[in-house]
């Protein structure tokens, strides 16, 4: 997957990947470089490694046709989370997490089943008239929440854009032994990061990153997908190593 370590971290550095906060965590301390104008720089050696390990869980997921939960909740980073979600046919969360998502699945699978039956009458109507979301905000409030949904099972790894921002999201999975993999700045909470089964450490704020990122697992998984017809028996769902 990578021709060479040096012109990896040589894009890395084109996204300023490497540009921490002015405070790092003392948890996050083992993936920093030093310090540059008061400034805490990531040491991107560590951030491919675990670039790498990341890749590879995602790899045997899909190989073995599991599937994983694409979270975000940067407005920013919506268009290419959806992009990506659409090219390798995986659920994604663009907005606030629902409380329970994974640790109450019988409520959510039929809140799911109850906005998809009035999602799908919605659509029998006269094209012209508006649209029945514009009259019931509850129910505007799950499209945002569920348009993303492909499946009613329970994923097998998600992936979080923003880690200190979906702490729930990062909680639930941690109960559930859901492996996580996740984007964290030099400000992750000690507590969050702790949780975080394969971390990744970056500037979590650069779009050029949080691109690439995404480009880098929708390859990963397109190319394991090619090698479906090879898989014999599905991953479990225990915690990674």
């Amino acid at each position: 997957m990578y021709n060479s370590s040096l012109l990896v971290i040589q894009k890395l550095l084109s996204t300023n990947a490497y540009l921490g906060h002015r405070i790092p965590t003392s948890d996050f301390q083992g993936y920093l470089y030093g310090f540059r104008n008061e400034m805490a720089i990531i040491n991107l050696e560590k951030t491919l490694i675990c670039l790498r390990r990341a890749c590879n869980l995602i790899e045997s997921i899909i190989r073995a046709k599991g599937h994983f939960l694409l979270v975000n909740t940067d407005p920013e980073y919506n268009k290419i989370v959806q992009q990506m979600a659409k090219r390798t046919n995986q659920s994604y969360i663009n907005h606030k997490w629902i409380g329970g998502f994974l640790t109450n699945r019988k409520h959510m699978k039929n809140v799911q089943k109850h906005f998809q039956n009035f999602s799908a009458h919605s659509k029998l109507k006269d094209a012209s008239t508006s649209s029945p979301f514009d009259f019931f905000p509850h129910f505007r409030k799950m499209q945002k929440c569920f348009e993303g949904i492909m499946t009613h099972d329970i994923p097998d790894c998600l992936v979080i854009i923003n880690a200190n921002k979906n702490s729930m999201a990062i909680l639930e999975a941690n109960q559930l032994q859901i492996p996580i993999v996740s984007l964290v700045d030099s400000n992750i909470s000690n507590r969050l990061q702790k949780l975080i089964t394969y971390p990744i450490p970056v500037n979590d704020d650069s779009i050029q990153f949080v691109y690439l990122f995404c480009n880098l697992i929708t390859k990963t998984v397109i190319l394991s997908q090619s090698a479906w017809p090879l898989s014999r028996k599905p991953l479990s769902r225990g915690r990674r190593p």
